[in-house]
C-alpha cells in the first residue's frame, strides 16, 4: 500500500504531537507513525502520574545545549503562558508546586488527550506499530518504507525522543536517521537520573533508604541545587541528585551542604554553653536523621562525644564535613530511570527558527532528540511544546 501526505511525523509523543496538530492547522495533510501502540507513553508516567507539563519560570538558562542561544528563539515563539493557556482552554485542572513547576491535578491522561484533541483534524491521521524500515531522500521529499507499504512526503519529522526509559520503547532511531543524512550527534548520557554507590558505601546507607534531607549539592564544575536528598537502597537519589547528575562527570565528587538552613557552628556552640554534656550525636539528631548522623559517625566522618570535650580543631572539622560533605558516586543508575536523555542531534545543524535541517530540505528535528536537555521541573516537556509548535509552522 503506498500513501501520500505533505508531512509525514515519527513519533507520537509530546513533540511530536504537537507539531502534527500545528501542521494540521495550518492544512496540510500529516500522518503520525509511531513504533508503540499508544501515543504519550512517556507523558502517562510522568510526574508520578500527573505531569509536570511547564513551569511559570522558564528561560535558556534552565536548558544544557553545546550552543546556548539555540533554545531562545523557539522558547520565545511559543511560551510556558501559551501552553499554560491552552491547558485553562480545555479546562484542566493545575496546581503548583515547588520552583514554579506544574502539574494536572487529576491525571497525565488529560495532557495526553488535550493533544489528541489538537490532532482531532480531518488531514491528520495516526498510525501506531509501525515498523519503519527504510528512509531515502526523494526529489518531491521523502519515501519511508514499512511493514504497512510505502509512504511519500514533502516533510519529514523526527520526534523519536532520546534513549531514557527503555522500556517505554526508547530506541536510537532519531540519531540513526541523523546519521544517515550525515548530521552530528552529540555523545549522549542519562541524565535527571539517581547516582549508584561503590559497594561499601551501598552497603553502610542501605538502611538510610526512604530518608530524605534538605540539602545543598554541588558539582565540580561549581553548579549547585538547594533540593532534597534521598537515600536509596541503590544510592542517592531526590530531586538535588537528578539536577546535579546533568552537570556530573564519572569519577568526579559531590559536595553536599547536609543542615543548608542553619548556621551550625553557632548551634553547636550554643548546646554546648546550655547543655555541655549533651553528645554531638544528640546534639545534630535535632537538625539531622538521627540515623544518618550515627551512619557518619559509624564511617569515621564524625566525632562522637560530649560538646564539652570538643577541642576547637574538631568543632571545625564537624563544621566542614556538614556542610561539605563529599561522596563519590560510583555511576549513576543509566537510561533505565532517567527521566531524560543528554546529548543528541547536534543542534548547530538545525534552524533555531524552525527547527528545520540546514543541509536536508525537509528534515526538522523537534523534542528531546535534539542536543537539549532541560533542568527537572517541566522544562524538557516545555521544550517539546516550544520546538513542536515551531516545526508545525514550516513543515
Amino acid at each position: 500500500m503506498s500513501k501520500q501526505v505533505d508531512v509525514v511525523v515519527i513519533g507520537a509523543g509530546a513533540a511530536g504531537l504537537m507539531c502534527a496538530a500545528q501542521a494540521g492547522k495550518r492544512g496540510r495533510r500529516v500522518l503520525v507513525v509511531d513504533h508503540a501502540k499508544k501515543p504519550g507513553r512517556k507523558i502517562l508516567i510522568s510526574g508520578g502520574g500527573r505531569c509536570n507539563f511547564t513551569n511559570y519560570d522558564v528561560s535558556a538558562s534552565h536548558y544544557l545545549c553545546r550552543n546556548p542561544h539555540f533554545v531562545k528563539s523557539a522558547l520565545s515563539q511559543y511560551t510556558n503562558w501559551d501552553f499554560i493557556s491552552m491547558v485553562s482552554q480545555y479546562g484542566i485542572a493545575f496546581e503548583e508546586r515547588d520552583h514554579g513547576q506544574l502539574f494536572c491535578l487529576d491525571s497525565a491522561k488529560e495532557i495526553v488527550n488535550l493533544l489528541l484533541k489538537e490532532c482531532d483534524l480531518p488531514n491528520i491521521e495516526q498510525r501506531y506499530q509501525v515498523d519503519i524500515q527504510a528512509i531515502e531522500k526523494t526529489e518531491a521529499g521523502f519515501r519511508l518504507q514499512t511493514g504497512q507499504g510505502t509512504i511519500e512526503c514533502q516533510s519529514l519529522v523526527v520526534a523519536t525522543g532520546g534513549l531514557s526509559m527503555p522500556k517505554l520503547g526508547a530506541t536510537p532511531f532519531g540519531y540513526q536517521i541523523a546519521e544517515q543524512f550525515g548530521l552530528p550527534i552529540i555523545p549522549t548520557r542519562a541524565a535527571l537520573v539517581p547516582f549508584t554507590l561503590h559497594k561499601e558505601e551501598k552497603e553502610q546507607f542501605a538502611e538510610l533508604s526512604g530518608i530524605a534531607v534538605p540539602a545543598v549539592l554541588s558539582a565540580e564544575n561549581g553548579t549547585s541545587f538547594k533540593e532534597a536528598l534521598l537515600f536509596t537502597h541503590r544510592g542517592l537519589s531526590g530531586p538535588a541528585v537528578l539536577q546535579l547528575s546533568s552537570y556530573w562527570q564519572p569519577g568526579e565528587k559531590v559536595t553536599v551542604n547536609l543542615v543548608p538552613d542553619e548556621d551550625i557552628g553557632e548551634m553547636l556552640n550554643r548546646s554546648c554553653a546550655k547543655h555541655p554534656n549533651q553528645s554531638v550525636k544528640n546534639t545534630l539528631a535535632k537538625v539531622l536523621p538521627k540515623r544518618l548522623v550515627e551512619v557518619l559517625i559509624e564511617r569515621g566522618e564524625l566525632v562522637d562525644k560530649p560538646l564539652k570535650q570538643l577541642h576547637g580543631k574538631e568543632m571545625t572539622a564537624l563544621v566542614e564535613t556538614l556542610t561539605h560533605w563529599q561522596i563519590l558516586p560510583n555511576g549513576t543508575e543509566g537510561y533505565r530511570t532517567a527521566e531524560v536523555t543528554q546529548g543528541g542531534v547536534d543542534t548547530d545543524t538545525i534552524s533555531s527558527k524552525t527547527m528545520a535541517c540546514k543541509s536536508v530540505p525537509g528534515l526538522f528535528f523537534v523534542g528531546e532528540v535534539m542536543d537539549v536537555t532541560g533542568w527537572l521541573g517541566g522544562y524538557n516537556f516545555q521544550w517539546c511544546w516550544s520546538s513542536g509548535w515551531v516545526a508545525g509552522q514550516w513543515v
